[in-house]
């Protein structure tokens, strides 16, 4: 098997061709580690490549796999990490100057979850800094690999990188405004956000705790469920991480989504949106509907005064997280996550508390369109595809901004599960996503939608020539 025939293998189909050992863990994880030195330098996806522990790890998992000891679908896989989750031994500088000598002395529990799955830790992957909408400036920024002047996404645009240019089989990535769904997106790949409390925080830098959620970005919709299964979970070290039993994502996920209802809001979706990302709406509606889903029509609740609370919503939460470094070191931030701590900052408490009660005003009204449906269908974000020149008009253009996040945003303030696909191209070759949503805790339903629409379609098996 060639390097270009193995480093695009879904990871699902990797991890049963390594279970058979047809291929071994250390031979894939070299030729991904070959490809990572040959491309990362132009790409930038990662902040450190642990190509030490990497070998070491995957020669474990080939032991083990002699000795009968198979530990499941992520065995032996190679992975990369957001560079936020702590790594015992290896730097976490969370895209900021002001920790780049940090070293844990533990591991996330993701991480450590992934550990004890048999999965290889390639590296750990560039993000905006705090995680927040922007790259610090003396930090470059992820290309992406489609084409160097589209977005990467943010604040997880190394994990998208890696992710659409084959130098990982798959990823974890955090979202608390679109962090997972933007780099998703912009990359062509799937990326799911969980439930609020599926998956445990700790060991994750926070930006804002209330909004932030950790997930995997992969190239496929199995893919990010076998992920899912291993990372999700009760954590005594995180009590917000939720005390339900997980299932097996990926049991029953080709079971189809005949009398499924998909609500959607045409009105809400089209409004000040680019035609091509209507149009990736539209015709994933058509797909879903061939595969027997039903389609509702719904009004979705009124999300622009959710959508203006978010910044000051986590900017409180930022600046409490940031409350002590912050304190002494603000020289060393960049601007515009600066701005968002003092915005934080400079909030009364009975501001806060006004915005507290709206946001469940809103996550109510929400749950309660779940009744009458059992997904919803909206675009990634409002412009197709961005460029760094659409994103440069920011000033000119102040709709752009709510453009970008109209999408994103209700949904980490719900808290609900979300999954973002590749629903096609622009005329230019660039990639359109769109999300699937559903309520809490019914990421099964989610993904089987989503590995149906999968089967439905090749878009998600289209790659960037590198």
């Amino acid at each position: 098997m060639s390097a270009d025939d193995l480093h695009y293998l879904p990871l699902t189909v990797l991890a049963e061709r390594i279970r058979t050992k047809t291929v071994s863990s250390l031979e894939v994880t070299q030729t991904q580690l070959d490809r990572i030195a040959r491309l990362n330098p132009g790409l930038r996806a990662y902040v450190t490549v642990t190509a030490d522990v990497a070998l070491e790890q995957a020669r474990a998992a080939d032991e083990a796999l002699a000795r009968g000891d198979y530990k499941g679908p992520l065995h032996g896989i190679p992975i990369g990490v957001k560079d936020l989750a702590w790594t015992r031994g290896i730097p976490t500088q969370f895209g900021s100057v002001v920790y780049r000598d940090h070293i844990p002395t533990e591991d996330a529990t993701v991480v450590r979850k992934l550990r004890e799955a048999g999965a290889v830790l390639l590296g750990k992957l560039q993000l905006t800094e705090g995680a927040y909408s922007e790259h610090h400036p003396e930090i470059p920024a992820p290309v992406n690999p489609w084409r160097k002047d589209l977005w990467p996404g943010v604040s997880s645009s190394g994990s998208g990188v890696a992710t659409a240019a084959g130098l990982a089989y798959g990823t974890l990535g955090t979202d608390t405004g679109g962090s997972i769904r933007f780099p998703a997106g912009a990359n062509g790949v799937t990326g799911l956000k969980p439930t609020w409390g599926r998956v445990s925080r700790y060991g994750a830098f926070e930006l804002a705790a209330t909004l932030d959620h950790i997930g995997p970005i992969a190239r496929t919709v199995d893919d990010v469920a076998a992920i899912l299964g291993v990372i999700a979970g009760v954590d005594d070290l995180d009590p917000t991480a939720a005390d339900r039993p997980v299932p097996d994502y990926l049991t029953g996920i080709d079971k189809g989504i005949r009398g499924v209802r998909i609500g959607i809001d045409k009105a809400w979706n089209e409004q000040g949106t680019d035609p091509q990302a209507a149009t990736a709406v539209s015709d994933a509606i058509e797909v879903l509907r061939r595969a027997g889903a039903a389609v509702v029509d719904v009004k979705f609740p009124d999300a622009v005064q959710n959508n203006l609370d978010w910044i000051p919503l986590a900017g409180v939460q930022t600046a409490v997280a940031h409350e002590e470094i912050f304190a002494s070191r603000k020289a060393e931030y960049g601007p515009v996550l600066a701005n968002l701590i003092r915005t934080g900052q400079a909030l009364s408490g009975t501001d806060y508390q006004k915005i507290i009660l709206r946001r469940e005003d809103f996550r109510g009204r929400v749950d309660r369109l779940f009744r009458d449906i059992d997904l919803l269908i909206v675009p990634s974000y409002g412009v197709a595809a961005p460029t760094y020149a659409t994103l440069s008009r920011f000033i000119e253009e102040p709709t752009l901004a709510e453009r970008l996040t109209r999408y994103t945003f209700p949904f980490d303030a719900t808290g609900q599960p979300t999954l973002s696909l590749n629903g096609g191209f622009t005329d230019d070759g660039a990639p359109v996503g769109f999300q699937l949503v559903a309520a809490a805790w019914n990421e099964p339903l989610l993904l089987r939608a989503g590995h149906t629409f999968q089967q439905e379609t090749d878009w998600h098996l289209r790659h960037p020539s590198l």
